[in-house]
């Protein structure tokens, strides 16, 4: 199953209105965030999140996520850059980073959240996932 053009426009309307929020956050890129097994946090992602992620997972020429001994984000390139920026999931995007600002409130993007969990049950997903297994599901149904 891919992601319908419905359903891929509805996850880029999701990132640009979280995108368009008037929050102020900081984010220099230092990829402290990446560190999953330092932070201990993993974002965790709607079915439509992985497979939109999954779409960026091919754009950037793979066909699986690379393996990762450190702990760190599978979609964190060598050069210290997210492979799949364009199409990082939600909590990516809403600075789950104390370096950044900290998350959003989660008062100021429910009703994101709430469209995020629409498509999800669209698409026969079963709520978030930690984000690893979640992409190399969505990579195996494309």
């Amino acid at each position: 199953m891919s992601l319908s053009p419905e359903h891929r426009q509805e996850m880029a309307a999701i990132y640009k209105a979280v995108a368009d929020r008037p929050l102020e956050r900081s984010c220099a890129m230092s990829t402290e965030c990446c560190q999953f097994r330092l932070t201990g946090r993993t974002p965790m992602l709607t079915k439509g999140e992985a497979m939109y992620a999954a779409i960026g997972v091919r754009a950037s020429g793979r066909k699986k996520l690379p393996d990762r001994e450190d702990g760190a984000c599978p979609l964190l390139g060598k050069n210290g850059r997210c492979m799949i920026y364009a199409h990082r999931p939600f909590g990516c995007r809403t600075h789950f980073c104390d370096a950044a600002g900290g998350p959003y409130p989660r008062k100021h993007v429910a009703d994101l959240i709430r469209r995020l969990e629409v498509v999800d049950e669209q698409l026969k997903g079963d709520g978030p996932r930690p984000i690893q297994g979640a992409v190399e599901d969505a990579l195996e149904e494309m």
